[in-house]
């Protein structure tokens, strides 16, 4: 049931709500259910409970939302606001799932203004009888993970807990894929900061590590939150499910170990296009002081005899312009080998 924005739908349901389901043994209840129905027909106890799906909803809708189904306020008040940083919080026997979401943004190659990833969020209400997720920004849509759990009735007939599962897999799932692109765009970069003939600005690998360190906000500090869940240490969270979280879990830990790898190569990168530049300042230093001493010496010769005083050697010799000539080419040629063999020029 998809509704617009702004005010309520028909069925008395605040219009940010993207689906509004009612499950029973693993089933979906046919027909469309609104806020007051739901709450009428929830039953843990008989393996029935309601999912609310919900994006960017307003205060005033979330509210709503959480007084009916006896939602902490701390925990409504961080889904309204977003922004909040991965976290697992317990307010009695409810579960409060915040996750950050990574987006891989297409692009040629990196610049320094290149945009790699985008983030959203998705916070998930899980408590007797209810889940509730609520997406903001760039979060994926939540319709594969309903339809996936739809299809497989054993393990949506864990209720609240298997949706928190569904979720938080597809969220890492798409770490995974997004730690995939991000490793071509490392690689090349890579590639052109050992190329000789291609020299990179730091600039892009300053905005490469940027954008990963945005990926790395969203997904280590997860870790926590993830391991609570597997080890088995959340009551609402039943064996099985602890089981398939473990994983998820294993999963984030390869993206966490694969993003602490690409920092330590665009660091190393960083490190080695700063060095790379004062390398080339160095040469370039070189070769002006080589020229500079080659200038010199003819500068200094003609210099002597351009004074004009009446007794200098050779200044009345007809054999004395070439012999300064051939001064200088000799001395020239001297300096020039020694400076080509000491790789100056």
């Amino acid at each position: 049931m998809v509704t617009q924005r702004g005010g309520k739908d028909d069925g008395g349901m605040p219009s940010a709500v993207v689906d509004c389901a009612l499950y029973e043994d693993g089933h979906r209840i046919p027909g469309q259910v609104n806020l007051a129905k739901v709450m009428k027909r929830i039953d843990p106890r008989e393996g029935r409970f309601a999912w609310i799906g919900l994006y960017e909803p307003t205060e005033e809708q979330l509210h709503e939302v959480g007084e009916a189904f006896g939602l902490h306020p701390l925990a409504v008040e961080d889904a309204v606001h977003a922004h909040q940083r991965p976290k697992l919080e317990r307010y009695g026997d409810m579960l409060f799932l915040v996750l950050k979401t990574i987006v891989y943004v297409d692009h040629e190659k990196v610049t320094a203004t290149s945009e790699i990833v985008d983030t959203g969020e998705i916070m998930v209400f899980a408590g007797p009888g209810y889940a509730i997720t609520v997406r903001h920004g760039s979060a994926p849509p939540l319709e594969d993970v309903r339809r996936q759990l739809q299809d497989d009735p054993q393990q949506l007939g864990c209720g609240p807990a298997a949706v928190l599962h569904a979720v938080a897999d597809m969220v890492v799932d798409r770490y995974m894929d997004v730690a995939d692109a991000f490793a071509v765009d490392v690689d090349t970069l890579e590639a052109e900061v050992f190329s000789p003939d291609c020299p990179v600005d730091a600039g892009r690998i300053y905005q490469l590590k940027r954008e990963l360190l945005e990926f790395k906000r969203a997904v280590m500090p997860l870790t926590g939150a993830l391991l609570r869940l597997s080890e088995g240490s959340v009551p609402e969270i039943p064996s099985k499910v602890a089981t398939y979280f473990r994983d998820v879990a294993d999963h984030h830990q390869r993206v966490s170990e694969q993003i602490l790898s690409f920092d330590e190569l665009v660091s190393g990168m960083l490190s080695a296009s700063i060095a790379q530049l004062g390398v080339q300042q160095n040469a370039d230093m070189r070769r002006i002081s080589a020229w500079a001493a080659l200038i010199a010496v003819p500068t200094m010769i003609v210099g002597v005899y351009g004074m004009n005083f009446d007794h200098m050697p050779e200044l009345r010799s007809p054999y004395g312009y070439p012999a300064v000539w051939v001064l200088i080419l000799t001395v020239c040629t001297v300096i020039y080998r020694a400076l080509r063999r000491n790789k100056w020029l």
